[in-house]
């Protein structure tokens, strides 16, 4: 399953720069990650201070 970023996620951009295939985004002053793209690595999981993405 995709990744999805939660509530806690503190808006720091540090999930961006670690996807390989550009999945998220900013919106609203929030990430999210595009589930289409998304190819369920967890980079972002690993490079998030908080730990905000999770597998949906």
């Amino acid at each position: 399953m995709a990744y999805v970023i939660n509530d806690d996620c503190i808006a720091c951009g540090a999930c961006v720069g670690s996807c390989p295939v550009e999945a998220i985004s900013e919106a609203d002053g929030k990430y999210v990650i595009d589930a289409d793209a998304c190819i369920e690595c967890g980079a972002c999981a690993d490079d998030c201070p908080v730990g905000a993405p999770q597998q949906a």
